[in-house]
């Protein structure tokens, strides 16, 4: 009789050979290597992970794919990538997927509402089992009911949905908490001594920048600070725009003390407007990205903790679908850097 070192060495290692190496049940050995939560204690995933190396256990992505309608894994649709930055999300996500032993497709929509659309199609047609989608949204956007329609059509399908944008869709959705985020950083400078303000704002319709903005303004009110309509630029969302919009602010002549960007993207631009003009203005951005470990002075901003919302946004995915689609609402926090130092005296 040939033992299981005789066998595997003549053929392509079994699950159940895996699950024989590492002590477990092949349907343990099974949940642990499709990156399932669902019964496996983490020491008992280490050991199948481990035999499978071993081994040289690969899984049969298609027999799986045909045996659920599904191909595993997560589709990360990314709406408008910047080009200047990282967008944080996207490592969030692939670091939580790596976790779970879920691959990552990730699929950027551009910035045309129908752009996002046709990449759901796109998604649909390839048939992962989660179908993620981060960016925001505007309050013009006519393409909505086309696209809850698509979504509605992947999940009827047999996928999962899961947002990272504003809430309000009818879908599973984790969602930051831009107003609140953009009152405690008004809150916070003032607290600083600053009084006279400005805010590079971005596109005048997208939900985060309104939401951020009126946060802000909301913040500023209740600390005795009235916010002119001239103070608050609209353009772009991106660096250029923020250092273009700078320009203009500064170029009519209008006292300044600290101007909030309300992404930091944006206050890299402010930042660099003002290195060129050579100006000290205080600067305040929001998201809290990598980009900032290189940027001097460092930069006040509101923290996401971008790796929860991905964590959060999986298990909704990976877990029972709920009777009603839910919404997990994540709240940032203040940090102050050395671009807003304290005036008062």
């Amino acid at each position: 009789m040939s033992t299981m070192s005789e066998t595997t060495s003549t053929r392509a290692a079994r699950l159940s050979d895996v699950a024989r190496l590492a002590g477990v049940s092949a349907a343990t050995a099974s949940r642990a290597l499709n990156g399932s939560d669902r019964g496996v204690r983490e020491a008992n995933r280490a050991k199948v992970l481990e035999a499978a190396k071993t081994l040289g256990y690969t899984t049969n992505v298609a027999a799986q794919a045909v045996a659920r309608g599904r191909n595993r894994g997560v589709t990360l649709v990314v709406k408008g990538i910047p080009e200047d930055y990282a967008n944080p999300i996207i490592s969030g996500v692939v670091t939580a997927a790596q976790r779970r032993g879920l691959p990552v497709t990730i699929t950027s929509a551009g910035t045309d509402p129908a752009d996002l659309v046709e990449a759901v199609h796109n998604a649909r047609s390839h048939r992962p089992e989660i179908l993620m989608i981060t960016g925001g949204r505007a309050t013009d956007d006519a393409t909505i009911p086309e696209l809850v329609d698509a979504l509605q059509r992947y999940e009827a399908e047999g996928g999962r949905v899961v947002l990272i944008t504003q809430p309000g869709l009818p879908f599973d959705t984790v969602a930051y908490e831009n107003r609140k985020g953009g009152y405690d950083m008004a809150k916070t400078l003032a607290g600083l001594g600053y009084r006279n303000f400005a805010v590079i704002s971005g596109m005048k319709h997208g939900l985060t920048q309104r939401d951020r903005t009126a946060g802000f303004i909301e913040g500023l009110a209740e600390s005795g600070i009235q916010l002119p309509a001239d103070r608050v630029l609209i353009g772009e969302f991106t660096r250029d725009a923020a250092y273009a919009m700078t320009g203009d602010l500064l170029r009519r002549g209008i006292p300044v003390e600290a101007i909030f960007a309300v992404n930091d993207a944006m206050a890299l631009g402010v930042l660099t407007f003002l290195r060129d003009a050579g100006r000290s203005i205080a600067v305040a951005g929001f998201d809290d990205i990598q980009a900032l470990r290189d940027v001097t002075p460092s930069l006040s901003t509101v923290h996401l903790p971008w790796d929860q919302v991905a964590d959060e946004a999986l298990t909704m995915a990976m877990g029972p679908r709920g009777d009603e689609p839910r919404t997990i609402m994540i709240e940032g926090h203040v940090v102050v850097r050395e671009s807003t130092p304290s005036v008062v005296p």
